[in-house]
């Protein structure tokens, strides 16, 4: 089992991973999600103690991974494909790495078959293609016969076939008991993959459950309704008898309805009570994708101007909950942290506020942040917030202390070329040149 308690990373003034905590389980395939920037990598090297934390600790089994005796034999890891001398073959790369760690060497030749490359086994490395490379590195995890395996992207460059075995292997190795610990951006392979899911975002964990309670936590379940195309009377009749009812009625391009707050037994009586004839009654529940782009809406740091999937970022229908509530949101001392990108401390606390947050729980600000990239969007739980005073600590940039200004202000605040500058101290007149003094006159 993997146990990562407190863990925070900072990198100088960014802060790559915050008290972040959580358990990685025997026995099912945990996967872990988070946008390009969030620290899963950081995370992960931290697990298999490449980098020191600044605080907190992640153990395996109890213990440290550099305390582990003959690690490669208990832990394996694929973090990077390309962490392989070219000019060796693959079966010397894995050569090399059995001897190492006291291997014998035919397992060597027993995980070439497993990843299938048994017949390229004599090729030199460097002529691989990214699938291929993919494969040798999950050969490399897969050599020591580990208890706890932990996966970075492991279907990058893969072809469907290759993604479906990576998928099968990842089960039969968490069926036989291993821990599984995978990091992936394919949605749709994680729906299938993972039973559990871990998800942070600007290092700070923003949920920690099941696939399926992720799903049902992050998204409204809808019904499609559907009446004859060639009578769009019944189609206005039948929306207005499902609002009375106490329903939310969206239409669809293709001339659907989309209802929420609704079950289906009682859609189906409005539509006999009104005497309306449904071609098509049938309940909806979001992808993993979907759930996923609504939680780290507001954790996101490179966002396109043109933001194409600007329709899942519109808040829920009317009438349903909010998918994770902010721990001390409504409290007179409530502040969302701002954004990593503003420089110097990131999450500085208010005094007398608790620090950690427990597993599970998300952290302040996850929708809007200050300063973050998602911030202009609109957010269905922005009415439950209070006006977020300013942290106790100023960020790095500050200005000088004016009697209508305060002594330090965030750099999201600090005036930009439209606005008006901060008055620059007078400075004396210069005087003329006199030229008949020969200091002057050089």
């Amino acid at each position: 089992m993997i146990e990562a308690v407190g863990l925070t990373k900072r990198y100088g003034d960014k802060t790559a991973v915050y008290n972040l905590s959580f358990q990685v389980r025997p026995g099912a395939v945990t996967g872990f999600l988070g946008p390009n920037g969030s620290g899963k990598s950081t995370t992960m090297r931290m697990i298999l103690g490449l980098d020191n934390p600044t605080a907190g600790q992640v153990t395996i089994g109890g213990h440290p991974y550099r305390n582990l005796p003959n690690a490669p034999r208990q832990v394996g890891a694929l973090l990077d494909a390309k962490a392989v001398h070219g000019g060796r073959s693959a079966r010397n790369h894995l050569l090399c790495l059995a001897q190492l760690s006291g291997i014998p060497a035919r397992r060597v030749d027993e995980v070439l078959g497993v990843v299938g490359l048994h017949e390229v086994a004599k090729r030199r490395s460097s002529g691989f293609s990214l699938g291929m490379g993919q494969r040798l590195g999950i050969a490399a995890a897969l050599l020591g016969d580990p208890q706890v395996l932990l996966f970075d992207e492991p279907v990058n460059g893969l072809d469907p076939e290759g993604i479906l075995w990576v998928r099968n292997l990842m089960k039969a190795l968490a069926a036989e008991g291993r821990t599984v610990f995978v990091s992936s951006h394919l949605m749709s392979e994680m729906a299938l993959t993972a039973d559990h899911l871990i998800v942070i975002g600007r290092g700070q964990l923003l949920a920690d459950m099941s696939v399926q309670d992720f799903i049902a936590a992050n998204s409204a379940g809808f019904a499609r309704v559907r009446t004859p195309d060639t009578e769009p009377q019944l189609r206005e009749k039948l929306a207005s008898a499902l609002t009375e009812a106490g329903g939310h009625v969206m239409s669809e391009q293709d001339g659907a309805l989309r209802v929420t707050g609704l079950p289906l037994p009682g859609i189906s009586d409005i539509a006999h009570d009104t005497d309306v004839r449904l071609w098509e009654l049938s309940p909806h529940q979001a992808s993993l994708e979907e759930a996923y782009m609504r939680m780290t809406q507001g954790a996101v740091d490179y966002r396109s101007t043109v933001d194409q999937k600007a329709g899942l970022m519109q808040p829920l229908p009317p009438g349903a909950q909010p998918p994770m509530p902010v721990p001390g949101q409504g409290q007179p001392d409530w502040y969302a942290p701002p954004s990593p990108q503003q420089g110097g401390r990131p999450f500085a606390m208010q005094p007398g506020q608790p620090g950690p947050y427990g597993a599970g729980q998300p952290p302040v600000g996850a929708y809007g942040a200050p300063g973050a990239p998602g911030a202009g969007a609109p957010n269905p739980y922005a009415q439950q917030a209070p006006q977020a005073p300013q942290p106790p600590q100023a960020p790095a940039q500050a200005v000088p202390s004016t009697p209508e200004q305060p002594v330090a202000v965030p750099a999201a605040s600090v005036p930009t070329e439209s606005a008006a500058p901060v008055a620059a101290p007078a400075q004396p007149a210069q005087q003329p040149a006199d030229l008949t003094k020969p200091e002057d006159a050089r």
